[in-house]
């Protein structure tokens, strides 16, 4: 007996009337420019280490190419999801999270490298748990503000119930130890409910609550005071605790306005650490110059402005959902990348945060990919909802989550 399965019909191309871009265009193209940045920066910053641990000076390029193009494909897939479908199962994807953060604890599935437990070996790649729970706790964070947004502007209660299952998550991060994505996503959960309608006075005893957490986590490991006190003055000990960062701060100052040239990187010969992921933005002042490095930022922000000029849109027109979540990735986004630059040019503490989009590793490629898909389908839907036009979606989806046909 043979079972048939639904076929996928993937429409060959996303359609509105004439004249109207299916595709925000600034936001798909500065997306674009920081992949292939990325690319072409991991390649120069990666070939002598690879060369030297794998005996290939093309390990790490392959790798990445890799996960380059299955992030494109898997981001095409998901613009074809209709956003009401994430709505849906919002609560479920809140707990595949969690699940995915406590699977990372357990020994023999989670992998521990440099003393930190985060990443799920599956075979020879490697998914880190802590890009994935922050895109499923925004989509239900996005939910519950649209459940109870009346209760989260009318009281406290409505502000301290997303704190229970930041909890679950915060504490698993912390076991990991992820201090880094703890604190991108308080920071996105607080900037989410702040734009839900939380009062200043509300933000402002959060904020200062939570700066008070931090303080104390900081402080009670050592390796987080060491990282602070190599933060303030790194030339104090620039052979140990402030290695990182002496050294990043070398390459700015060879790569002067307008850098060395690509691939002539000395820093990356083996002075840098992770020059090709927590350190890639250095590698690239030092080739590129402060020019490049300029240009880099300015894509950051022309990026993470339209995603919240998405949002802004969707929230007009009543979108509540889309609006909060299109909201929330931008937080991530822009709060990652400003971590890691700050890292990098020695204006905030060493953390182990990827570049978005730039820096080598496959979950934060697949994550990033698949949330700014997101933000293109939501501009999309928000379009046809103007002209009074159905939007395409896969129909295997519509299928499966039984998704009555409605107009967006």
């Amino acid at each position: 007996m043979r079972l048939a399965l639904p076929s996928i019909q993937i429409p060959a191309r996303l359609q509105v009337p004439a004249g109207v871009a299916p595709l925000d265009p600034l936001l798909l193209v500065s997306t674009l420019a920081l992949m292939l940045t990325g690319l072409v920066m991991i390649t120069s910053a990666s070939m002598d280490v690879a060369a030297r641990d794998f005996g290939s000076p093309g390990h790490f390029i392959l790798r990445h190419g890799g996960f380059l193009l299955v992030a494109l494909v898997s981001g095409t897939l998901a613009l074809m999801v209709p956003v009401r479908a994430w709505e849906k199962y919002s609560g479920v994807l809140l707990l595949i999270g969690l699940a995915f953060l406590i699977l990372v604890l357990i020994p023999g599935i989670g992998r521990e490298v440099n003393g930190s437990r985060r990443w799920i070996g599956v075979g020879p790649i490697n998914i880190q748990a802590s890009e994935i729970a922050k895109a499923c706790m925004v989509i239900f964070i996005s939910g519950y503000l649209v459940r109870r947004l009346a209760e989260v502007r009318s009281g406290w209660w409505g502000v301290v119930k997303p704190a229970i299952p930041m909890g679950f998550y915060g504490v698993a991060l912390l076991m990991e130890p992820d201090y880094g994505a703890l604190v991108v996503l308080v920071g996105t959960v607080a900037g989410m409910v702040f734009l839900g309608g939380m009062r200043f006075m509300q933000l402002l005893v959060v904020v200062v609550s939570a700066g008070l957490l931090v303080g104390l986590l900081a402080f009670a490991q050592p390796y987080r005071l060491e990282r602070l006190k190599s933060f303030t003055d790194p030339w104090a000990d620039p052979y140990g605790s402030g290695y990182q960062l002496s050294q990043a701060q070398i390459a700015f100052g060879r790569g002067d306005w307008f850098g060395t040239g690509l691939g002539n990187s000395v820093q990356k010969l083996f002075y840098l650490p992770e020059a090709h992921t927590d350190f890639v933005y250095s590698v690239l002042a030092e080739e590129l110059g402060l020019l490049g490095a300029l240009i880099v930022v300015a894509l950051y922000v022309l990026l993470v402005a339209r995603i919240f000029i998405i949002g802004r849109r969707a929230e007009k027109m009543q979108q509540f959902f889309r609006a909060y979540m299109v909201y929330g990735f931008g937080f991530i986004i822009a709060g990652q990348a400003l971590i890691n630059i700050g890292v990098n040019v020695g204006a905030l503490p060493t953390k182990g945060l990827t570049l978005p989009l730039l820096s080598y590793g496959g979950s934060s490629l697949l994550v990033c990919a698949g949330m700014i898909a997101i933000v293109l389908r939501v501009d999309y839907e928000l379009k046809c909802q103007q002209l009074k036009k159905v939007p395409r979606e896969l129909p295997l989806v519509r299928r499966i989550l039984k998704l009555e046909e409605r107009p967006a």
